[in-house]
């Protein structure tokens, strides 16, 4: 699956799993290796940096932005093989 189409259909599910969510794209342009998406939800948010597989290498300083920012909330590199356990420790911080 490529990316920007596991990200669409990634939005598509935010939106379902927590109503009233925003899901906003970030400008990797703007601050380079920012996560892709930001998950706004009642008080709280999360970040996460979207990957086509497992297997996808990490440009420089994602590393950095998912680790500072789950430090802050919550963030995470999501992709197809570990969207489901990702999704759910979203909900869990996302209740808590």
């Amino acid at each position: 699956m490529k990316e920007n189409k596991f990200q669409a259909d990634l939005k598509k599910e935010l939106k379902s799993r927590f109503p009233g969510c925003i899901v906003t794209k970030l400008d990797s342009a703007d601050i380079q290796g920012i996560p892709d998406l930001l998950v706004l939800y009642k008080d709280k948010w999360a970040a996460l940096e979207v990957k086509k597989s497992a297997t996808a290498p990490h440009r420089p300083n994602q590393d950095y932005y998912v680790e500072k920012m789950d430090n802050m909330s919550f963030s995470k590199f999501i992709y197809p093989e570990n969207k489901e356990e990702v999704l759910d420790e979203l909900h869990q911080a996302f209740e808590s």
